[in-house]
């Protein structure tokens, strides 16, 4: 890990969750895929979905929990679930359940273009931003619905790469609160910075992110020095 950060990036893109604003709690995620199973007919087990939203499920896996169900369009499926996930969130940003973190506002003091990728759903990220009003982000890339879009989610560095496009530079910092975080970028071979807010200050990383900082102010702090 850089003891010391380089301030010439063209530009910076960040996550979402954790970054900008709160993570969503799992029992209102919970809800929503429990619904989107009784939306193809059946009736899951709560516990189970539970478990499987807390590991981070993906479409294929996400069905296969539900034990005994077969003949589910995993499709059909997941589109639902991404949809009744989006609306929770959605009714949680509305209703202040998922706060922006305070130290957004330092990312006015960037100077550098600004981008946003996300695991979360491509509809509730860009409702974030429409809803908050953060003109700042040039780009911003949230999962498609379909499994595929699913299947693209971080570490892959899918969406992150789209977004590096779109921002025309390859000398980028990818900022996040997550192992995931950290090797897309390094998949994308962009440096990574590491936030260690309240929910990730105890994460053991597999792989070294180029930085670390406690929040976005710190991480603004030096961003901006000339």
């Amino acid at each position: 890990m850089s003891d010391t950060l380089r301030t010439d990036y063209d530009a910076v893109v960040f996550d979402n969750d954790g970054v900008i604003v709160e993570p969503t709690d799992r029992g209102p995620l919970t809800d929503a895929v429990c619904a989107a199973f009784r939306d193809v007919g059946v009736d899951p087990d709560r516990a189970t979905v539970e478990r499987a939203v807390a590991a981070g499920a993906g479409p294929h896996e996400t069905v296969a929990a539900a034990d005994g169900v077969t003949g589910i369009d995993v499709e059909q499926f997941w589109q639902r679930r991404e949809k009744r996930a989006a609306a929770v969130q959605k009714d949680l940003i509305r209703d202040g359940g998922k706060p922006l973190y305070d130290d957004v506002a330092t990312l006015r003091d960037i100077d550098a273009s600004l981008g946003m990728v996300s695991n979360n759903q491509h509809e509730t990220v860009s409702f974030i931003v429409e809803y908050h009003g953060l003109d700042r982000f040039e780009t911003v890339h949230g999962r498609d619905l379909s499994v595929a879009g699913a299947e693209r989610k971080k570490p892959d560095p899918h969406y992150l790469e789209r977004a590096l496009s779109e921002l025309g530079t390859r000398n980028a910092l990818y900022v996040g609160d997550s192992e995931v975080d950290v090797e897309a970028a390094r998949r994308a071979g962009v440096d990574s910075a590491f936030l260690r807010r309240e929910h990730s200050a105890d994460a053991d990383l597999a792989v070294e992110p180029t930085y670390e900082f406690p929040d976005l102010r710190a991480l603004t702090e030096v961003l901006s020095r000339s």
